[in-house]
């Protein structure tokens, strides 16, 4: 693991998949400098950017949101999030006739968002009773509580409802400061006898998307702030990562955030202090 800023990767890598929260972007907004970071990154010639996020909204409000915050659209390619990974995924899974056209759906998601089955053949539920899949997209944690998220999930845990999490993290930075995320309430339902199929980072699916987008260049660095989610995804597809300093693990020293990489089973080929261009 060396140090490197963001200019020195440039010189290194052909393709750049970005992870969004606690790299871009904080609880509360961007994170300073970050967008004309990007912006400078994606006018070098030869580079191609994807922001590879463990978001379960889709590729469009991610990449609307990001708009909002400041960043420019042709600043990166697309937003690979597990929520379009999902969508996709369900989608095969329907024409197979391995998911009933039409089937009940409880979702559960932030902000209303219901483009985790736009354009699919399913129903969304709020009746817990009715559901015969669960998409877990996005975690109300301040409002809902994982006692409130245990009394929504009990009938179905008690009637083996499968579960999709397109939202593997456990923590979410928030503008109160962190919260814990979808993953949290997927490991929930498993304790209630619910079995759960996890779809982004770290796991393969997102990744073997990313390669085939990109065409498989040989030079490829993910840059997150997760080790487990981040750092051990790279690892598992044999791309390089960067770890930076912000984030969920922004108030550890490296000692300790090494720590959380060898807990998780894999070390950062580089580490970074926060991406953003160094002052001139």
């Amino acid at each position: 693991m060396t140090p490197a800023t963001l200019e020195q990767l440039a010189e290194r890598y052909d393709a750049f998949l970005i992870d969004q929260f606690g790299v871009l972007l904080s609880g509360g907004g961007a994170y300073p400098g970050a967008a004309q970071a990007l912006d400078w990154l994606a006018r070098r010639p030869g580079k191609r950017i994807v922001l590879l996020s463990n978001s379960g909204k889709r590729a469009a409000p991610n990449a609307a949101r990001l708009e909002r915050l400041g960043f420019r659209r042709d600043s990166f390619e697309t937003v690979l999030s597990s929520g379009e990974a999902a969508h996709g995924l369900l989608a095969r899974r329907i024409a197979a006739d391995e998911i009933a056209a039409g089937a009940r759906v409880l979702l559960l998601a932030r902000d209303g968002d219901l483009s985790a089955i736009d354009g699919l053949d399913l129903r969304a539920t709020d009746d817990p009773t009715q559901a015969n899949l669960i998409l877990i997209a996005g975690s109300l944690g301040a409002e809902i509580g994982l006692d409130g998220y245990r009394a929504i999930l009990s009938d179905p845990a008690a009637r083996r409802v499968p579960a999709l999490c397109t939202n593997p993290d456990m923590t979410m930075l928030t503008a109160k400061g962190p919260d814990f995320g979808a993953g949290r309430i997927a490991e929930l339902y498993e304790t209630m006898g619910g079995t759960v199929e996890r779809i982004g980072k770290p796991h393969r699916l997102i990744y073997d998307i990313a390669r085939e987008m990109l065409g498989d260049p040989a030079r490829v660095i993910c840059i997150g702030d997760s080790p487990d989610h981040d750092i051990l995804g790279a690892a598992n597809a044999g791309f390089d990562s960067a770890l930076v300093r912000t984030g969920i693990h922004a108030g550890l020293n490296d000692a300790a955030r090494l720590a959380l990489c060898d807990a998780a089973g894999a070390r950062p080929t580089h580490v970074t202090e926060r991406f953003a261009l160094q002052p001139r």
